[in-house]
């Protein structure tokens, strides 16, 4: 945390001295005692999401349809999750930043926020500290790299004031406790005696409440959550827009972390079932808008059955904005045979270049933005 130098003398009175810091019971062999009601629906909630990730991916099948849908919807989810944090950015910029191109500070903080979902996905199957701290360092590698990957080596709070904890609102656990604190949560996600969603949901409510990180540790959490529904095979081809449904109500799910601080583990679960069923349903209406967009993309297009269009239009689902380096090494083309493939688009209606520039040109598909937009606003409306 960073003082302020021009503060009152009582200001400084009021955070000078000891303070209270949150000291953490174990859970690794903690019974988890929870309504039969809420687990009967956290089960469902699990089954809904198994059925899901096997619907789409017998659905879409091939990889040229699998395979963009499934980067779509991991960045859908990488930026609801960044936007619970106040990180707002729309799609245009976001895919502007996937290629490199000048954009806001945002879509880069997003963009490295789809990084650490990777990265979860990646090493889902044994989440352990590497992992964990592999997934922070793709997250904050860029960014803070002194601080990327590394459990904090200092005291966090949570509201109150930048001068120190005395009136935060919740102090976490002192730095010389989050190592034996996050033994003792891999301990407990090693379980598997318990309901798998609940089980992610206790473990990020754990994760969050550990704080184990100076920044980026909702960020984190949230990427834990899809490492561990990979690992308990709940989730195996798609990323499900779970913090989408986080979204929905984040005053809510901010209570429910406070709840479990104090106890109760209840409202965090709920927040975990309800937010499900909501990223499945808004999913797969997601899904639905991309495919009806790409069908009209193809049915518009006119272009041998060898050209390189007809793979750019799969990929446009992933990234709606494209230049002629991201086209000639996505798919080791040469820079003739890329720009043709952008031209047929264009005159196809399916591309318009937005860069007005003699050189570093760049185009973009306004149905799929759209689509991915209104995906967006869909959610604010949702939340009032």
């Amino acid at each position: 945390m960073v003082r302020d130098t021009y503060v009152s003398r009582t200001q400084l009175r009021r955070h000078a001295g000891p303070y209270s810091a949150a000291v953490l019971s174990d859970i690794a062999e903690q019974p988890v005692a929870l309504p039969v009601g809420l687990l009967a629906e956290a089960d469902e909630a699990a089954q809904e999401l198994v059925r899901f990730d096997a619907h789409l991916s017998a659905e879409l099948g091939t990889d040229c349809e699998l395979g963009p849908m499934t980067s779509v919807l991991l960045r859908t989810e990488s930026s609801a999750s960044s936007q619970i944090e106040n990180l707002t950015v729309g799609a245009r910029q976001l895919a502007l930043a996937e290629i490199g191109e000048h954009t806001n500070r945002n879509a880069r903080i997003v963009t490295a926020n789809v990084r650490a979902m990777e990265a979860a996905l990646d090493l889902g199957r044994a989440v352990d500290v590497d992992s964990i701290l592999a997934m922070h360092r793709a997250l904050l590698g860029e960014s803070d790299p002194t601080q990327a990957g590394r459990w904090r080596d200092q005291q966090v709070w949570i509201g109150g004031s930048n001068l120190g904890p005395h009136l935060a609102d919740f102090v976490p656990p002192h730095h010389d406790r989050v190592p034996p604190a996050i033994a003792d949560l891999i301990r407990f996600i090693d379980r598997t005696d318990v309901p798998a969603l609940a089980h992610t949901a206790l473990a990020h409510a754990q994760f969050e409440t550990i704080h184990p990180f100076t920044d980026g540790n909702g960020r984190t959490g949230r990427a834990l959550v899809h490492a561990m529904l990979s690992g308990r095979q709940l989730t195996r081809h798609i990323t499900v827009p779970i913090s989408a449904g986080l979204l929905v109500n984040t005053g809510s799910y901010f209570d429910a972390l406070t709840r479990y601080r104090s106890g109760d583990p209840e409202p965090i679960v709920r927040q975990f079932v309800d937010a499900t069923f909501y990223a499945i349903g808004s999913g797969r209406g997601l899904v639905d808008e991309l495919r009806a967009v790409r069908a009209a993309y193809r049915e518009q297009t006119t272009a041998r059955a060898d050209s390189a269009a007809w793979r750019l239009i799969d990929r446009l689902i992933a990234q709606p904005v494209v230049n002629s380096t991201y086209v000639t090494e996505s798919f080791g083309i040469s820079g003739v045979a890329a720009q043709r493939a952008i031209d047929r688009l264009v005159e196809s209606g399916v591309l318009r270049e937005v860069s007005q520039r003699a050189r570093n040109r760049v185009w973009q598909a306004d149905g799929i933005l759209t689509a991915l937009d209104d995906f967006a606003a869909g959610i604010r409306r949702v939340r009032g």
